[in-house]
């Protein structure tokens, strides 16, 4: 959580809205692409300005949502 608030900070000069798309990955796919999780960053209508590649996670859901607007990072449902 700490690294998404950096980041999504850190885009807020090429976009004021930023969904931020946590995803671990099946474990098929681990293998192939050598990374467990990865973090992507988008303007929310899918222009990625940023993906962040974990090899190890501790996150305990699958898959997550949040949005970073007016310097504020919040789940969907506070959006």
């Amino acid at each position: 959580m700490t690294d998404t608030s950096v980041i999504a900070k850190s885009l807020m000069n090429r976009n004021e809205f930023i969904s931020i798309d946590f995803k671990i990955l099946s474990k098929e796919k681990q293998e192939i692409m050598g990374y467990e999780a990865e973090i992507t960053y988008t303007d929310g209508i899918d222009h990625i300005l940023e993906t962040q590649r974990y090899r190890a996670t501790d996150f305990p859901l699958d898959e997550l949502r949040l949005f970073f607007v007016n310097d504020t990072l919040m789940l969907p449902s506070e959006y």
